[in-house]
């Protein structure tokens, strides 16, 4: 009971946070999002403030842990008019298929869930060689520094107030050394409190992945 309490609760601060949040960083979803192609998939896409971004030729798949986030996504699904799919699940167990989508979108996502590891190994597993993973995370501050110290303190409240977000995760550090072939990252810092440090960035495929394997078979 306590555990849909928190859902329920999560689900309805997200809806009322995100367009404050979603004001911050339009201008780099705008230019993170262009030429968005094929099938997409939306890790802990929440209550929907990214469907506004994606082209409608693109085929959306949102995988959303939280049921209580449903309702808002279908809303947002038939205001932007996006070509959905909506699936419950987790990004640490994904329910697709090996290499089956051109791209993979996470914003303030890895920061929750409970083994960011598996979830990119996951990523990887369903691009396609070449496909993209989009992102868009706040990470630990540098070590030493008072506001890394605030994270730490916090952390254990701040998880459970933020349906499991991990202030202090050096998420930067994890995706770089999660196997793509390259990782480009933008780093600023954002008018949050305690997680205003952030990265912007995409992280690329080996191209060659699938011919690899197959002549390794």
């Amino acid at each position: 009971m306590a555990m849909e309490w928190s859902k329920r609760w999560h689900a309805w601060v997200m809806a009322h946070a995100s367009p404050y949040v979603d004001a911050h960083l339009r201008p780099y979803k705008e230019k993170l999002f262009a030429g968005l192609c094929g099938r997409v998939l939306e890790i802990g896409p929440g209550t929907g403030p990214n469907l506004r971004y994606y082209p409608s030729h693109v085929h959306w798949i949102g995988v959303e842990p939280n049921p209580f986030m449903h309702r808002y996504l279908r809303a947002e699904v038939e205001r932007w008019g996006v070509n959905a799919t909506l699936i419950r699940g987790r990004a640490e167990q994904l329910e697709l298929e090996d290499e089956s989508v051109d791209a993979v979108i996470s914003t303030h996502v890895l920061c929750t869930v409970s083994d960011p590891e598996r979830a990119l190994r996951e990523i990887l597993r369903v691009l396609v060689p070449g496909g993209r993973f989009l992102f868009i995370e706040h990470v630990a501050a540098p070590r030493g520094t008072r506001l890394r110290r605030w994270q730490q303190r916090l952390c254990p409240l701040w998880k459970r107030l933020a349906d499991g977000c991990h202030p202090d995760r050096e998420t930067d550090r994890i995706i770089e050394a999660a196997g793509f072939e390259r990782v480009f990252v933008h780093r600023l810092s954002l008018p949050f409190p305690l997680v205003a440090p952030h990265i912007i960035g995409t992280a690329i495929k080996n191209a060659a992945s699938r011919i690899a394997r197959a002549r390794s078979a």
